[in-house]
């Protein structure tokens, strides 16, 4: 079982106690967008090697610090890890993980102030429905405006749904905007010929 002992992550992160989940990882000094923080370490490990150890932690069985590289490779962060198996989920994140050439780099998606916690969207995908026990299953709790509520990304289908109910909602939108030219339009008209006659009215 990993220690929960504050770690330093180098000069410019610290790990300490998060609001979000357990440890997080927090900028010590100013983030430019763009910088890479910190490399995801620990043991490289094949995807049979990885069931064998799970879980972790019995008592999270679905909390594990792998970071899945590819279909045959898995970095166990809680071997010979680093800081960077602190840092938490966020559905609103202002890092990503790069993967290069099965290295993962931990990278700044903005700038990020000191004091601010680091994060990343895990994007956890599993092959089965997803039901509201499995969500359940993987709670996210980063706090966001966007909060999806779980740490499962999106599948493929999702996303269409939700893009299509966005164009819907944009047609919908742009529809009620001509709605209310036209009748801004009339009304404007209406009120131009009244204008006119009551005119014309007082020139006689």
């Amino acid at each position: 079982m990993p220690s929960k002992s504050p770690i330093s992550g180098g000069r410019r992160i610290q790990t300490r106690r998060s609001g979000v989940h357990g440890n997080g990882v927090f900028a010590v000094q100013d983030i430019a967008e763009g910088e890479t923080l910190i490399e995801y370490k620990g043991e490289v490990i094949s995807w049979k090697e990885a069931l064998r150890r799970h879980p972790h932690d019995p008592t999270q069985p679905q909390h594990t610090f792998y970071f899945h590289v590819d279909d045959d490779r898995v970095i166990d962060g809680n071997v010979d890890g680093n800081a960077s198996r602190w840092i938490n989920h966020s559905c609103e994140p202002n890092c990503e993980a790069d993967e290069q050439n099965g290295r993962v780099f931990i990278k700044a998606l903005r700038n990020i102030a000191a004091g601010e916690e680091l994060n990343y969207d895990y994007g956890l995908i599993i092959d089965e429905p997803y039901t509201k026990k499995l969500l359940s299953e993987f709670p996210c709790w980063c706090g966001s405006a966007d909060c999806r509520g779980t740490l499962l990304a999106p599948k493929d289908d999702d996303e269409g749904k939700k893009k299509k109910k966005k164009k819907k909602a944009r047609k919908a939108e742009k529809k009620a905007e001509k709605q209310a030219d036209k009748k801004s339009a009339k009304a404007d008209k209406k009120k131009n010929a009244k204008a006119e006659k009551a005119e014309k009215s007082d020139k006689r």
